[in-house]
């Protein structure tokens, strides 16, 4: 999956500044989340307009799924020497680190920070692993794990798709629609390939 950034790019509001190297400037957060102080080249500006709305929370809930993706493929390396699984785990890192990349870059030009690493409350409904599904994964070995893995993935992955479908219905935003029709094709393929390969594996 490609996704590319500069033919889409759009150009910020016009309310929109950079902060340059003078005093410090404090950016307002959330309701409820504490000011952060804006650094050197940070976009800051009003907050995003009604019509992005979807589109932020499209972002904002991808980026903690799409780490935790990778967090269960950082695990393949030492649990698993089946091809298939491995190749999976390449695919999907491949795909989904500059995913990250690109959503994180997205509302930083909102004056939005990226969603902290353990803030995954915008995803839960989404096929989200909880910790204890995660710490079984991380203690199976060989094929409980492909199967483990192949079985969380996949669930993952529908949420993923869920997630995408929701953004390609209500979304506004050139490039977040883009990504989102990345992610809907490319892991639809992957959960028909994962069901697949659960039954060629042994179990």
């Amino acid at each position: 999956m490609t996704f590319a950034l500069s033919a889409c790019s759009e150009p910020p509001a016009p309310d929109v500044q950079v902060v340059g190297t003078d005093a410090p400037v404090l950016v307002p957060g959330s309701p409820g989340a504490p000011a952060r102080t804006a650094k050197p080249g940070d976009r800051i500006g009003p907050s995003p307009a009604p019509t992005l709305a979807a589109d932020v929370r499209f972002a904002e809930a991808m980026i903690p799924h799409h780490r935790q993706a990778l967090e269960m493929t950082a695990l393949v390396e030492a649990r698993t020497t089946t091809p298939v699984i491995r190749a999976f785990a390449r695919s999907i890192t491949a795909a989904q680190t500059p995913e990250i990349r690109a959503m994180t870059v997205w509302l930083a030009e909102l004056g939005r920070p990226a969603p902290a690493d353990h803030a995954h409350g915008a995803a839960t409904g989404y096929g989200m692993a909880t910790e204890q599904e995660l710490n079984t994964l991380r203690a199976a070995r060989g094929a409980a794990f492909d199967q483990l893995f192949l079985r969380l993935m996949t669930r993952h992955h529908q949420g993923a798709v869920k997630m995408a479908g929701e953004e390609l219905a209500g979304g506004r935003d050139h490039r977040m629609r883009l990504l989102a029709r990345d992610v809907y094709s490319g892991q639809s393929i992957e959960i028909e390939r994962m069901r697949q390969a659960r039954t060629t594996l042994p179990s």
